[in-house]
């Protein structure tokens, strides 16, 4: 009987997706508030997800909803929770937050928090917000949840913690909160947050109304819908993966080049250094020393890039995202380690290292750090799986953070002897069959036999250097620097915003300067086939318009110079702009009068 009535939601939903497709925000029923907010940020339609999941939430109903990586989810929850909370009475009195949105990462909270503020104050409605992170100390915990705020966005430990702890009683909470969203559901539980979410539950009234977000239908998520849900309206649209090849959108071309594990710098080097694709460009791999090593080895090429992983501190890590979106830098490594195992994360130098220092390594990991999901990339056009993922749903999440809101991706993958039965699955998943001709996953045509051995002596030379002392140097280099950003200089950023512009986090890491004669390719090295693919990507790219939104980012940092001058850097320029109005002989004869001095 309940599995008739499933069937017949399911049903219910499909029909409405087709109705839902020309509809407009005002027509689903959205607050005019948020009409605007929508409109200033350049919003116009809703996808899909959100021309049927807003109706049935600002009904009150519970939702499950499942939509692809980058099809709305996240504005299909927010837009009915926002109008709920406007047309709430400023008079009633609250003991706990009316709503509280749980995720499993603390890059997907930031992400959240900072699109909930951007909606309330373009809509200019007074609402508390707030976000929490489990490193928190009790006091902060405290007293962020004085007031209390309307909004809560935590990770399911946090919130676990702050309930144990008296901070958020279990009483106040059942009388006030009014709206449970579990974002990206089917990590919450992989993410081993099964205790906290069972703590928590028997606190949810009975009345709450509860709202599960997901990319993927798993074992996990129907824990969760039994767990906490009542009776919900099951949203699976045909555009959310009903069929396989839907699962990666069909405006991301995959493909993929078999090479040896040894010659992956090589091929990488060849796609990148030839430019044979288009950025910006997100890597993958799998262990943050593989990172670190593919970072020095395409620095001494000119090529450079940052690394994020989850030994950085988190200001670091947002900052290293705001940086790559803002397009500052066109290459971002990022260490999926839910697709290595966790042997390969602890150091195998010595025997003499205790079992008590490796649990301290193994600690500094940042457990609610997730890179692959969770992370709004912007505008990434290319991944790279430098190394491929363990299984099937990891590829599916990293090819998804390109081709995001319908716009057109790339993805390469690496593919060892070692790998091809992962590939083989994928293939298959996707619908790849050989003997019908079907190929969703091609074979990469740009870059040939011929450039790839033209690179092949400077390639092998440079990968030589890259020893793993050095990668172990240059790891413990980049987080003692990237702990001083975060820590010391944080009161002061605080107080000066605008120069935490002024950090780089793709700098050099090689103790030697790179060598010039590697940063660019001769002529004579590239056959002819490699020299038109070259030239139809760049074309492609001036086409996009890519251009020049990046070399104004990288002549305006070129201008000015070290980061943390940026206070004499300041107040060097404010006489200058004094000075500018008395025409341009002054500036001449005060140019002319430094030559002078650096002649004596």
């Amino acid at each position: 009987m309940a599995e008739t009535k499933l069937k017949e939601t399911v049903q219910e939903e499909e029909e409405k997706e087709e109705e839902a497709d020309n509809q407009s925000f005002e027509e689903l029923g959205v607050d005019a508030r948020l009409l605007r907010a929508l409109q200033k940020k350049g919003i116009e339609k809703p996808t899909p997800i959100q021309g049927v999941a807003i109706p049935l939430i600002l009904e009150g109903k519970d939702v499950v909803a499942r939509a692809k990586t980058g099809s709305g989810k996240t504005l299909a929850y927010l837009l009915p929770l926002l109008q709920k909370l406007f047309t709430v009475s400023a008079d009633r009195k609250k003991l706990a937050p009316n709503a509280i949105v749980l995720v499993p990462t603390r890059e997907l909270c930031q992400q959240v928090y900072a699109e909930v503020l951007s909606l309330v104050e373009l809509c200019r409605v007074k609402l508390k917000v707030v976000q929490l992170n489990s490193n928190m100390l009790a006091n902060d915990l405290r007293a962020a949840l004085a007031g209390p705020p309307d909004i809560l966005i935590s990770t399911p430990a946090c919130v676990a913690k702050c309930l144990s702890g008296g901070i958020l009683k279990a009483a106040s909470i059942n009388e006030s909160l009014e709206t449970l969203v579990l974002d990206e559901a089917d990590l919450l539980l992989s993410y081993g947050y099964e205790n906290d979410i069972k703590a928590f539950t028997p606190h949810v009234p009975r009345s709450c109304q509860c709202l599960l977000m997901s990319a993927t239908s798993s074992a996990d998520v129907d824990k969760l819908k039994k767990l906490i849900l009542h009776n919900p309206s099951v949203l699976t649209l045909s555009e959310m993966g009903n069929n396989k090849d839907e699962i990666i959108p069909k405006n991301v071309q995959q493909f993929w080049i078999s090479c040896s594990a040894s010659d992956k710098l090589l091929y990488i080097l060849g796609v990148l250094k030839l430019g044979l694709v288009q950025k910006k460009v997100l890597i993958f791999t799998n262990t943050i020393d593989m990172s670190f090593r593919l970072k020095l080895f395409l620095e001494k090429f000119g090529i450079r890039s940052a690394v994020l992983n989850p030994e950085l501190p988190q200001n670091s890590r947002l900052h290293i995202l705001e940086e790559f979106n803002a397009g500052l830098f066109d290459y971002l490594i990022a260490t999926d380690l839910s697709q290595s195992k966790a042997k390969d994360e602890v150091p195998k130098e010595s025997n003499a290292i205790s079992r008590k220092s490796r649990k301290r390594a193994k600690a500094k990991l940042d457990s609610e750090f997730g890179v692959v999901r969770g992370i709004d990339f912007k505008n990434v056009f290319t991944v790279i799986n430098f190394e491929m993922p363990q299984n099937v749903e990891g590829y599916v999440h990293r090819i998804g953070r390109t081709g995001r809101a319908y716009n057109s991706g790339t993805s390469v993958s690496l593919v060892s002897p070692d790998e091809m039965d992962t590939l083989e699955k994928i293939r298959s998943f996707v619908g790849d069959d050989e003997n019908k001709g079907t190929s969703s996953i091609a074979e990469f045509p740009l870059l040939t036999k011929n450039a790839v051995e033209s690179l092949r002596y400077r390639a092998e030379d440079v990968a030589k250097s890259v020893t793993r002392i050095a990668v172990r140097e240059s790891r413990a280099q980049d987080l003692r620097n990237e702990i001083l950003n975060s820590e010391k200089l944080k009161a002061h950023f605080e107080t000066n915003p605008k120069d935490l512009d002024l950090l780089k986090h793709d700098k050099v890491l090689s103790k030697n300067a790179p060598p010039p004669h590697l940063r660019d390719v001769p002529d004579y090295l590239l056959d002819k086939q490699t020299k038109e693919a070259r030239e139809m990507v760049k074309l492609a790219r001036d086409a996009m318009g890519n251009n020049n939104r990046r070399k104004g980012s990288k002549r305006k940092l070129r201008k000015d110079g070290d980061p943390l001058k940026a206070i004499s850097a300041l107040a060097s320029k404010r006489p200058h702009k004094v000075r500018k109005t008395g025409g341009s002989d002054g500036n001449n004869s005060s140019d002319r009068h430094k030559r002078k001095n650096k002649g004596l």
